[in-house]
């Protein structure tokens, strides 16, 4: 409620349903603190609302009981166990709520992964509004292990059903639970990791979480969900039109409509503009009390190209700081979870006004200060490769096998391509990847072409065709994997 109340009031100035959100603020600020209740609730999600709070109220004391409920946990206090008849087989109620340990204290992430995606939000909330460094500490050691240990190459979180939560390191079993609720919270987790740091490798895993783990979760009519995003199906999973337990689809229909402004950043101190994300788009954007008109022109992510047009309303310099994907960089993630088989073969170029650019990085941003004028224009050219990747050997599932990408898509084979069955293909090294643009399939995708041979066919070879994985499931019920055997050089 408190994050619908200022998002309606930010959109429309009415503040009829913000005040009912400061009143009962109000009353939690009444009840609960450290002379009141000493309680937490839960399932977070309280801590980024009141953040929100404070952000139009300028009200610190709604900073205060966030920082107030987040220091509660690992204290021991009174739990309400689950009944008997509770769906879900909890070992350990307190690692479930992430009551284990003081959050301070916790390093590896653990439990319910939506409950722990929105409170490690709230940290970086509390470290950036409130001024306390040390919850930003203890949240890059959680965002370290998830990006490390326990991120699926979609980019969903989350592997055991039993909790819908983290499993041990490197367990990332293919029949994953991944909530959509949990892709979006770890989007919003990292989305607030780049505005405390200014570093893109938080945007790329965002992305990739947006066009995999997240987009997967609703259907092309808007009106079917999955609740869970498995990276592998037997035929037995379809999405659905509602849930006893709602919370995905209401989850996705609050996030999409937000996604502009994930696009552009500007720093709070100093003159830099971060592009973020790729789309066909205009936006108007605030710096330092200069407005500049910015519009892309793009067919990303099925072309590389990009171009932007940049209008300052007068001519004056400062740095547009553009992201350089990390896919493009020869890194699918940050970290070592994930790597490519083989080195990227192009190369990402830069133009400025039809004339090349050298390309500067920092955190991930190409940085081009100058004077800029109405109409600058400023091409990227990024190399769309298809690219197979392995993991490490610790997750026992993925060994010997390989999964294919192309920029920020991850691809899946499906059986309704690919003669009804997946299971029995070995994906050739040897054989040569290609694409092809399909805009009258699958509301217009880019397939990908290879070799593959299957088991107990004459010959042996056919030809596979892979889509990408937030396409899947929309023509009936039926096998599909990301990940399958690698048949070596």
């Amino acid at each position: 409620m408190y994050e619908a109340a200022v998002a309606y009031f930010q959109a429309t100035g009415e503040r009829d349903l913000l005040a009912v959100a400061l009143k009962n603020a109000e009353l939690l600020l009444r009840t609960f603190g450290p002379d009141k209740i000493r309680a937490f609730p839960g399932h977070q999600e309280i801590e980024i609302g009141l953040a929100k709070l404070f952000r139009v109220s300028d009200d610190r004391r709604y900073l205060d009981l966030a920082r107030f409920f987040l220091d509660q946990r690992g204290r021991n206090l009174p739990l309400h166990p689950f009944p008997p008849d509770s769906p879900f087989i909890v070992y350990n109620q307190r690692e479930y709520m992430q009551d284990h340990l003081p959050v301070l204290e916790q390093t590896e992430a653990a439990g319910h992964a939506v409950r722990a995606a929105y409170m490690y939000a709230g940290m970086a909330d509390v470290a950036a509004l409130a001024g306390y460094p040390e919850y930003a500490e203890a949240g890059n050691r959680l965002w370290e292990n998830v990006i490390g240990k326990k991120i699926y190459l979609t980019g969903g979180i989350g592997s055991c059903s039993e909790t819908e939560g983290f499993g041990g390191d490197y367990e990332l079993p293919n029949d994953a639970y991944a909530e959509t609720c949990a892709a979006v919270g770890n989007a919003l987790w990292n989305q607030r990791l780049f505005l405390l740091h200014g570093d893109g490798r938080y945007i790329d895993v965002l992305e990739r979480i947006v066009y995999n783990g997240l987009l997967a979760g609703v259907s092309f009519s808007g009106d079917r969900f999955f609740y869970q995003n498995p990276l592998e199906s037997r035929g037995y999973y379809s999405r659905s039109p509602w849930f006893e337990v709602a919370c995905c689809p209401a989850n996705v229909a609050r996030f999409l409509p937000s996604l502009p402004g994930y696009f552009y950043a500007t720093a709070a101190k100093g003159d830099r503009l971060f592009v973020n994300l790729f789309a066909a788009s205009s936006a108007r954007i605030d710096l330092d009390g200069r407005e500049i008109s910015v519009r892309q022109e793009t067919r990303y992510p099925w072309e590389g190209r990009v171009r932007i047009t940049v209008s300052p309303e007068i001519p004056f310099t400062f740095t547009l700081a553009v992201r350089i994907p990390g896919w493009s960089r020869n890194q699918p993630l940050p970290g070592s979870l994930y790597r490519y088989v083989d080195d990227l073969s192009g190369r990402t170029l830069l133009k400025v006004n039809d004339r090349p650019f050298p390309l500067v990085l920092e955190k991930g941003y190409a940085l081009i200060h100058r004077l800029w004028k109405s109409n600058d224009r400023l091409e990227i050219d990024l190399p769309l490769d298809v690219r197979r990747v392995v993991c490490r050997g610790e997750v026992r599932e993925n060994r010997g096998r390989v999964a294919l990408e192309r920029g920020p898509l991850v691809y899946c084979l499906e059986g309704a391509d690919n003669g009804g069955r997946v299971f029995d293909l070995r994906i050739c090294d040897a054989d040569e990847l290609q694409t092809e643009d399909r805009p009258d399939f699958l509301n217009g995708v880019v397939v990908i072409r290879g070799g593959a041979f299957r088991s107990g066919r004459e010959n042996g070879k056919v030809i596979f065709t892979a889509i990408p994985y937030y396409a899947w499931n929309h023509r009936g019920e039926g096998e599909m994997a990301v990940w399958l055997p690698r048949l070596f050089k």
